[in-house]
């Protein structure tokens, strides 16, 4: 039976579900919509999509890592809450999640979520998530990765599983990349260096210190000077080699790399729910809101 974009349509709005899930139960289902409900419903296709709009910003960064140090990758897999990712059902999809975005050549979450969770299995990394989330009741996701490969050394530390650091390194030793990748984790620098610094970031610094070394109404070329010396500070802090580190602060990273005759070519830092915007709910303040409009009504 031929399936029409009205039968799709009407399937995605009753479901949630997405259009090629909603094509897809309908062609197995012959064209029958009760029975591709209650086909998806079964897989949990249906549950999982209700959740879909829920906001996931708790969950876990993930790293795994090849056996000759060349190659790992971080990911992060996102759920509601605490209580969740600390579930084993949920901590071990993430890993299994890792350990596949690891071993292919998937460029993207979607791509990633197209192929079989596990070596050999037919269910897809898609269709295991909407299971979890049929199976545990809270949404979930995984909402990024990023595969390091390098000539020279890789080291990664996790402090517990909120933050996650990959540091690509030429040099010193596996000690070194250890202390970087800690130091990575708890300082949280923006990039390697100045150069690596967005314009538009600079910019935004420099006029605010501009603004703010205007205000003490000295000369313009004091207030330069003023600008100059407060940019430094600046690039110092969000650079990782101008930083102080964090296991001795008399020194800064610069200095420690030279001393080991070292460079970072880069680092990745994933901290879980970073850049998601969190639905805040105060339960005293609806009700008063509610009870203030049954008054006036």
């Amino acid at each position: 039976m031929a399936i029409s974009a009205s039968m799709v349509k009407e399937l995605r709005e009753r479901t949630g579900a997405g259009m090629m899930e909603c094509k897809k139960a309908l062609t197995d289902s012959n064209g029958d919509i009760e029975l591709a409900i209650e086909n998806m419903r079964k897989s949990g296709q249906a549950k999982a999509a209700k959740k879909a709009g829920r906001t996931a910003a708790d969950g876990i960064i993930v790293i795994a890592a090849n056996n000759d140090g060349k190659q790992a990758v971080i990911v992060e897999v996102n759920c509601e809450t605490d209580f969740v990712a600390k579930d084993e059902n949920f901590q071990s999809f993430a890993n299994a999640v890792a350990q596949r975005a690891l071993n292919s050549d998937a460029a993207d979450v979607a791509s990633l979520m197209a192929m079989p969770l596990h070596e050999g299995e037919d269910t897809t990394i898609e269709e295991a998530r909407q299971a979890l989330v049929a199976k545990i009741g809270e949404n979930m996701n995984v909402r990024r990765f990023i595969r390091q490969t390098t000539n020279d050394g890789l080291a990664y530390y996790q402090h517990g599983v909120r933050i996650g650091v990959l540091v690509d390194y030429a040099g010193g030793d596996a000690g070194l990349g250890k202390d970087l990748a800690m130091h990575i984790a708890a300082s949280n620098p923006v990039c390697v260096d100045e150069s690596g610094v967005p314009t538009e970031l600079l910019d935004k610094e420099r006029e605010i210190v501009t603004a703010q070394a205007k205000e003490s109404g000295k000369p313009d070329n004091i207030i330069e000077k003023m600008v100059t010396g407060r940019m430094r500070k600046y690039l110092s802090e969000i650079t990782l080699v101008g930083q102080p580190f964090v296991k001795d602060p008399d020194t800064n990273v610069e200095k420690l790399l030279k001393s080991h005759k070292a460079k970072v070519n880069g680092f990745v830092r994933f901290e879980v729910g970073e850049g998601i915007e969190k639905k805040t709910e105060n339960f005293r303040d609806e009700v008063m809101a509610q009870a203030a409009a049954a008054n006036q009504g």
